[in-house]
């Protein structure tokens, strides 16, 4: 992944729309918005710039190569590959370039760290996942004072919301998520009353992966299931060893499910190293490859896929968009949604290897469905 990282020297980037107009110039505005307008079909005049934005050409004013900082939580974990090849895209679309950086193993101060050197190089926009409820609000503010745009994505506080002043939440509504799975669980006799579950996360209390637990317990809880939370740690290794010590532990179980990516890799490769394909249900998150297979093979019954790619495609985006607009293109929260993937349903995802997925750095178009499900 590291080829997709651009590192520039920064160059303090004022936000202000003087500029903006700077750059742009009062009269190179109107053919950019013409040629806008006549790709949507609109009556221009402006038919040449219009040509040059039907062929692919840059849109934009000459502006400078923007650089976004962004932070990570646990950087070298396979959710994030698709999100870093989102990132990687945008950059190459909107000309900017960006850094990653931040904890291997979900330590705050260590994000903050990262946080604090993006700030003294003056870049020009900040995203990072807000797992912890108060550690992030005074490094935002320093970076809001110092002109640089701050975005969440992944995660964002569970508590202390209006000290927390990010721009914008890019991501899953974590804690809905994990009331949807739940759910469907009880719906599809999957999970029952009077039965104990093993509920697997990789770093408890942190504001991305907490509120699925939540979400889901608040709905198994009072349908009469018991739910044995179990710290699986932040690495990959270690949540192997934990998930198979849990189970070995507790024979009785008749379900497990996951919150994380390694998490869920985890329940897969126990279910199918006890041979409890059939006897253990088992319910993962995201849509990595171990986890698609898990899917496909029978080890894993249900996934959740919150679209990785999407959270670091639209970050990119919204911190472009402010710069170059002086401040006038504030970014938005952006739901990436919740598609529940079952056996039945994996195949799509297995098809063809994709950067969508992760689980190619190759480029691909692929065709369109020829329905869509509702």
């Amino acid at each position: 992944m590291g080829d997709e990282v651009n590192e520039v020297s920064p160059l303090k980037r004022e936000v202000s729309r003087r500029r903006f107009l700077h750059y742009a110039g009062a009269a190179a505005s109107v053919p950019v918005v013409g040629a806008l307008l006549d790709a949507c079909g609109a009556t221009s005049t402006t038919g040449a710039a219009a040509a040059s934005f039907a062929q692919g050409k840059d849109p934009w004013p000459k502006h400078p190569t923007y650089k976004m900082a962004f932070i990570n939580h646990v950087t070298t974990n396979p959710f994030f590959v698709p999100t870093r090849y989102g990132i990687a895209d945008a950059c190459t679309l909107l000309g900017c370039t960006y850094s990653w950086t931040g904890s291997t193993d979900s330590i705050p101060s260590q994000m903050v760290t990262a946080m604090d050197s993006a700030i003294a190089a003056n870049v020009d926009g900040i995203a990072i996942p807000i797992i912890s409820n108060t550690a992030f609000i005074s490094p935002i503010n320093r970076a809001l004072a110092a002109g640089i745009p701050v975005v969440a994505y992944n995660a964002s506080p569970t508590s202390d919301i209006s000290a927390n002043h990010y721009m914008s939440y890019v991501g899953q509504n974590n804690y809905n998520a994990g009331v949807a799975l739940a759910q469907r669980l009880l719906a599809d006799g999957a999970i029952k009353s009077g039965d104990l579950v093993g509920g697997m996360i990789a770093t408890p209390g942190t504001a991305n992966i907490q509120p699925r637990m939540d979400g889901a317990v608040s709905v198994l809880k009072p349908a009469g299931v018991t739910v044995d939370q179990v710290d699986t740690g932040a690495l990959v290794t270690q949540e192997v060893t934990a998930v198979d010590a849990w189970y070995e532990g507790h024979t009785n179980a008749k379900f497990m499910f996951a919150v994380d990516d390694g998490s869920s890799d985890a329940v897969a490769e126990c279910i199918k190293k006890y041979n409890l394909k059939g006897k253990v249900g088992g319910a993962g998150w995201d849509v990595g490859l171990p986890v698609l297979q898990g899917l496909k093979n029978g080890d894993l019954d249900y996934s959740v896929d919150q679209q990785a790619y999407l959270q670091g495609f639209i970050p990119t985006v919204q911190l472009f968009l402010y710069n170059i607009s002086g401040g006038l293109m504030r970014p938005v929260d952006t739901d990436t949604g919740l598609t529940i993937v079952t056996r039945a349903t994996v195949g799509p995802y297995l098809a063809t290897p994709t950067r969508f997925e992760g689980s190619t750095s190759t480029e691909k178009i692929l065709t369109r469905p020829s329905s869509i499900t509702v």
